[in-house]
């Protein structure tokens, strides 16, 4: 099978539109990718500060509520605190509705619908509280600008972001030799969250090639890995643990804890066989079928071994590839999917989603059940 518009739209964007025509061929496709990102520029969201500015705000409100000595005073920090709480629901609705208009009307789905593959694969996100709607400031500053790179750089900003830390409990995470152990401070220990995830998840894949001692040895490498809420990811080398780590028979560091060494350990996992092989199977699955044609999937590993992890190189494999226009029916979609191909399908504009409306979509679609 060739490329065919229709099937574009539906297998590879975000549905059809009555007045935004499929796109035309693989390349046109691969161009916008890209290009100018219009539709980010169309319906903002803002990096992880804003959320932090509500998770200042909101705190605040809070503390004072419980420092209150009268009837009258707690009235009013009451308001307060409502009123804070209030403004984080309508930024967190107002986020989400932008991430769906995304889908609704923009020319360049397939940025869409990579923006959402690469936020699952690279999960992260706060279980509540005043930084629950953090999670799509990460998916804007770590996934979208990254989306047309290189893996490498995809793995380092995700790793590296705030809220990815504070979900997987990486920023306090201490070497049991490091000088935050020494002193005895009040450290969580050492972590292997971040280091499993990185070569299960991330990189290599549940069957790759690595032990317990891989994921020890690179829990003890990203010792040191942390952030402030005002400056954002930020590296505490006395949270480190001093001296070379042994990750899939590589060594990485010496007695000084350096970011530098934590990086060269993502551009090998980054650039690892296996890492090429999990990330074109995943791909394939998401895009095209449950069980992809492994055809398709060995000319996109090798697409991506050939070009050092270039992810528009490996996609241009998967549109290039027969197998990815097959007759028969792709994946059933996602419901975030169907959502979104529903609004496009009916032709919603802004005017018809009325932000009164927006914290009503957002726990309609994103409260678990």
């Amino acid at each position: 099978m060739s490329f065919d518009p229709e099937r574009a739209a539906i297998r590879f964007g975000c549905g059809l539109s009555p007045r935004i025509a499929p796109p035309d061929s693989a390349e046109a496709m691969l161009s916008q990718l890209t290009g100018r990102d219009r539709a980010a520029e169309a319906f903002p969201v803002p990096g992880f500060q804003a959320a932090v500015a509500h998770y200042v705000a909101v705190r605040a409100a809070r503390k004072a509520l419980r420092a209150t000595k009268t009837e009258a005073d707690r009235e009013a920090k009451l308001k307060a605190r409502k009123k804070a709480e209030r403004a984080m629901s309508d930024d967190g609705s107002r986020w989400f509705a932008s991430t769906m208009l995304r889908r609704a009307l923009t020319e360049d789905g397939f940025r869409e619908r990579l923006v959402a593959f690469w936020s699952d694969h690279f999960t992260a996100f706060e279980q509540g509280g005043p930084l629950r709607f953090s999670h799509v400031t990460y998916t804007e500053e770590a996934i979208r600008p990254h989306v047309a790179g290189r893996f490498a750089d995809l793995l380092r900003a995700s790793a590296t972001h705030p809220v990815m830390l504070r979900y997987l409990d990486q920023s306090r995470s201490a070497g049991p030799n490091s000088q935050a152990a020494e002193r005895r401070e009040k450290i969580g220990g050492l972590n292997e969250n971040l280091a499993r995830e990185m070569l299960e998840l991330h990189t290599l894949g549940v069957e790759g090639p690595y032990t317990q001692t891989d994921v020890r040895q690179l829990a003890e490498l990203l010792t040191g890995l942390s952030y402030s809420m005002k400056a954002g990811f930020k590296f505490r080398p006395g949270l480190a643990e001093p001296g070379a780590e042994t990750v899939l028979s590589v060594e990485y560091g010496g007695n000084k804890a350096r970011l530098e060494d934590i990086y060269a350990a993502f551009e090998d996992l980054a650039r690892h066989p296996a890492t090429a092989r999990h990330i074109a199977r995943k791909l394939a699955v998401h895009f095209v079928s449950d069980r992809p044609d492994e055809a398709l999937v060995d000319a996109m590993a090798a697409r991506y071994a050939e070009t050092d992890g270039n992810l528009p190189e490996v996609y241009a494999a998967m549109l290039e590839h027969p197998a990815a226009w097959a007759d028969q029916p792709g994946n059933i979609k996602q419901p975030v999917d169907f959502v979104g191909s529903g609004l496009r399908a009916l032709d919603i504009v802004p005017r018809a989603m009325p932000s009164e409306k927006y914290g009503q979509m957002r726990r309609m679609f994103f409260t678990p059940l």
